[in-house]
């Protein structure tokens, strides 16, 4: 009887973790629609030339958030965009999957230093765009607006999340 006891109880245990991983799986693959907006920060760029750039950018701080990021959004405003908190210094590894639109990616160090640009990303994409050092956050734009703005690499970010804007 323990032995029948034992052995019911693993299977029991095996289905249901076979049946909730799978069901995360599927959760994790089955993102059809575009998030709603989420809150939103103001964000500066200060570029080499001291021009002042504001945005007013989503925050995207939960894993969930994040997971969905900008894909199904058939726009980005010129003046907006979607900040990515890593919540400590690490390399950000980006995607395009289900993003209908390009975007620019802007990679920013730990003190608000831009770190990399990936300029006009490729809609729906699966190649893996990396910043290629540790950054503290990363930043998607619309696609071409760090060109248009002339925003480079050594650049400033301001905003609450670096404790350097109000």
């Amino acid at each position: 009887m323990t032995i029948r006891l034992s052995r019911r109880r693993l299977l029991s245990a095996a289905a249901a973790l076979a049946v909730g991983g799978a069901a995360a799986r599927a959760r994790a693959q089955d993102i059809t629609k575009a998030q709603p907006v989420l809150p939103r920060e103001k964000l500066v760029i200060v570029t080499h030339d001291g021009k002042r750039h504001d945005f007013m950018v989503e925050m995207a701080d939960t894993p969930a958030q994040q997971e969905v990021g900008l894909m199904w959004r058939t726009s980005v405003p010129a003046d907006g965009g979607m900040l990515f908190d890593w919540g400590m210094a690490r390399r950000s590894q980006m995607w395009m999957r289900n993003t209908l639109v390009p975007l620019d990616m802007v990679f920013i160090a730990q003190d608000g230093t831009i770190a990399a640009i990936a300029e006009d990303t490729v809609p729906r994409s699966l190649a893996i765009i990396d910043s290629g050092k540790p950054v503290r956050a990363t930043l998607e734009l619309q696609g071409g607006i760090t060109r248009k703005l002339d925003i480079r690499v050594g650049d400033k970010v301001e905003c609450k999340l670096f404790g350097n804007l109000g």
